[in-house]
């Protein structure tokens, strides 16, 4: 192994966080190793060499949320979840994080004297921007991968650009993995909350024991989800609209979560059905994330797309004044 990836290895192991947050440091890396193996041989197979790094370093962007770090926490911590019941009224959804934070604070205000227990939380904080983080991430891989073609190109040594799409990967990995478990997709992300007709339970402690008290106790291996990330997909369209369509997916089956947490609050690990949405969802996410991937190689063979007027230039049509730049 490089010394690149033994020192970043020692120095995550050392830096990491006592207890894990979102999948759980478990499912992050089976997610990121799936993934990565899954690659074809056309595809972006530079990354295989910095599996490992991948794979320990799953949980990374959880580390910045430290309330001792709070100028990163403030930043980081919305970048986790995508509660859609909290912003039903932004339609369409905004290509631009900061068109949606906008979005946000506007209704905050036109709603905080009539009914100040919602506005409060009408924010990012509490509505999330897990899929902005996605596509951030996914448009810095490409221009990594770019990099890396171009020293391949021209006979040099690429391991520095690989780097850097490795650790992109790290970031794209962690998002898409949140976004692959359905309580990351609702505000009842952490116990069930408002009307409860069906009496699911309200213990906020039944994220952690789903996906890491449960994960962890069944030791799910890449080899649990490998078959059933199926052959690449080959994602062609609008990216943003693909993560959103993701995120909809796994949303789907929040309520599906609670009612397996009905039987014996994930206490039977030999549970088939927890089982199976355990394997299931991380197998999306591992698909979601190698198709990603892959995408971005290709789109990265081709030179960055000419824009004009410039997103800065008043004079471009979609040009927001209020954001000073025109969205994606």
């Amino acid at each position: 192994m490089r010394p690149f990836l033994l020192a970043a290895l020692a120095t995550i192991s050392a830096l990491a966080p006592a207890t894990a947050h979102a999948w759980g440091g478990t499912a992050h890396a089976v997610i990121d190793r799936a993934a990565i193996e899954a690659i074809p041989d056309d595809g972006p197979v530079f990354l295989r060499k910095y599996a490992d790094y991948v794979a320990a370093s799953a949980s990374l962007p959880d580390s910045w949320r430290g309330a001792s770090e709070n100028f990163s926490k403030i930043d980081e911590d919305p970048n986790h979840g995508w509660f859609r019941e909290q912003f039903t009224f932004v339609t369409p959804i905004p290509r631009s994080r900061y068109e949606f934070v906008l979005a946000l604070y506007k209704h905050y205000e036109k709603i905080r004297d009539s009914d100040p227990e919602t506005a409060q939380r009408t924010n990012v904080r509490w509505t999330g921007t897990l899929p902005y983080a996605a596509i951030e991430a996914y448009d810095r891989l490409v221009v990594c991968m770019r990099y890396v073609r171009k020293a391949q190109a021209e006979g040099r040594d690429a391991s520095v650009p690989e780097q850097h799409c490795a650790f992109q990967t790290i970031r794209l990995g962690h998002y898409i993995g949140d976004g692959s478990q359905p309580l990351h997709d609702s505000i009842h992300s952490d116990g069930w909350r408002g009307d409860n007709p069906k009496g699911y339970t309200r213990d906020r402690s039944i994220h952690g024991r789903f996906e890491s008290g449960f994960v962890d106790a069944i030791g799910l291996t890449v080899k649990d989800i490998a078959p059933r990330i199926g052959a690449p997909a080959h994602l062609s369209g609008d990216m943003f609209d693909a993560v959103l369509g993701f995120l909809d997916d796994a949303g789907d089956r929040m309520e599906t979560v609670y009612e397996l947490e009905k039987r014996d609050g994930f206490a039977n690990h030999a549970d088939k059905d927890v089982r199976e949405m355990v394997y299931a969802q991380t197998a999306k996410g591992a698909a979601m994330l190698r198709d990603m991937i892959c995408r971005a190689w290709a789109e990265s063979a081709s030179p960055p797309a000419t824009v004009d007027p410039s997103p800065l230039d008043p004079a471009n049509p979609a040009y927001n004044p209020e954001t000073g730049s025109a969205p994606d």
